[in-house]
């Protein structure tokens, strides 16, 4: 009879631990509470014996000019006199001179308690001002590493993930927030890497079908031949092609956006506001709007392309959703109180001040009437809001009295 095998045995476990070992004697680290105790009970303990020393120097001098009186015997009579207590030579027998030379050492004693006290409250003074001096230093040299991370951080808000603190020094905490906020900025350097590679992925791989559709659709409605009901669903065809189009080069731009700026470039928004009524009088002209412009020089540190952008996208809106007869849109660019302003006002239908915000957020509209397809994808302020927080502006809207808005769109001089 065969013998059973035998059962496969386990797999070892493993004998390292992948956190990180603890010190044998974890209370022995060099922690910042540890090293501000010794810090400043070492200093405590300096100015204490530096003022205990002082204060034992200016007593010894303070005895030694107190019992300092001199006398001086005139004489066969025996006259006693004394510069330091000149009320001797009244003395007439000895209980009168025993007591004038106990009113005269309890006056040198005084004397010598104030020079004792002024001198004291002196050094007191001078210590302290050499102790907040010394403790401002190294309160600057124990803190020093926290601005090392300030300044990282403030690099990384400019969009630089590369930086690194890499703070080297004793095991305290301010080296594990270090760590432990580089780990964080190889996490988010690795989430940016793969949305930046997300972004050209899909702008590449999303215009490529609707520009093939667009062209194949061109090429049917360009056949003189094709039937009418052909033609007419070519166009609605290329219509929606158009829209989508719209809609996926809003998106990629609304991604792109989103992160702050590092190369800038002087851009004037009177130019930029001036180029966007350009592109957009014809469409006015179509509709009716009268577009009015009052410009004044106003040059920012930006992107160039996304601040073109902006000013079109609000010169656009406030063209298409104006008044059927007698609208106006007016333009306005100028610098106030440090700040570049482009103002956009229009003429249009009444919005509560309640719905302002909902203007700015991703497709939502406003109403039914904000919605057609000829009134664009609903990400034009959404894009507006989104450069503007790039730069470090702000955009703003407030209804107008008697229908329409104003939206003030600011960034730093």
């Amino acid at each position: 009879m065969a013998a059973t095998p035998a059962p496969p045995t386990a797999p070892p476990k493993p004998t390292w631990d992948p956190r990180k070992p603890e010190p044998p004697f974890p209370w022995l680290r060099p922690t910042i509470r540890i090293r501000l105790t010794l810090l400043y009970g070492g200093m405590f303990l300096i100015a204490g014996i530096l003022l205990l020393s002082i204060i034992y120097l200016l007593a010894a001098q303070a005895l030694h000019d107190g019992s300092g009186q001199s006398f001086k015997v005139i004489g066969t009579n025996i006259t006693i006199t004394s510069e330091t207590c000149p009320q001797l030579q009244g003395a007439t027998d000895n209980s009168q001179l025993n007591e004038m030379l106990k009113q005269c050492n309890a006056v040198q004693r005084q004397h010598a308690l104030d020079d004792l006290l002024s001198r004291s409250l002196g050094a007191l003074l001078g210590l302290a001002v050499i102790a907040f001096a010394f403790g401002y230093a190294m309160a600057g040299r124990v803190l020093s590493p926290l601005g090392r991370i300030t300044r990282t951080a403030r690099a990384v808000a400019g969009s630089d993930l590369s930086r690194r603190i890499e703070l080297d020094g004793p095991d305290d905490e301010l080296k594990e927030l270090a760590d432990t906020f580089d780990d964080m900025l190889e996490r988010l350097e690795r989430a940016f890497t793969a949305q930046q590679r997300f972004v050209g992925n899909a702008s590449h791989e999303l215009r490529t079908p609707l520009a093939i559709n667009r062209t194949l659709l061109e090429v049917h409605l360009s056949d003189p031949t094709a039937p009418v009901e052909l033609q007419q669903l070519g166009k609605t065809l290329l219509a929606t092609n158009e829209r989508s189009e719209q809609l996926v080069e809003g998106l990629l731009l609304l991604a792109r956006s989103d992160n702050q700026i590092v190369e800038r470039k002087a851009v004037d928004l009177a130019e930029v506001a001036s180029q966007a009524i350009d592109q957009v009088h014809a469409e006015a002209e179509a509709t009716g709007v009268e577009i009015r412009s009052s410009s004044e020089p106003a040059v920012v540190q930006g992107n160039g392309v996304l601040l073109e952008r902006v000013a079109l996208n609000l010169v656009q809106n406030a063209v298409r959703y104006n008044v059927p007869e007698g609208g106006w849109v007016e333009v306005t660019t100028r610098v106030q109180h440090g700040q570049a302003v482009l103002e956009v006002s229009n003429t249009g239908p009444v919005v509560p001040a309640y719905e302002i915000d909902n203007l700015f957020e991703p497709f939502r509209r406003l109403r039914t009437e904000r919605t057609g397809s000829d009134k664009g994808v609903g990400l034009g302020l959404s894009i507006v809001r989104s450069v503007a927080r790039a730069h470090g502006g702000h955009v703003s809207a407030r209804p107008r009295e008697g229908g329409g808005l104003v939206m003030r769109f600011t960034l730093p001089v």
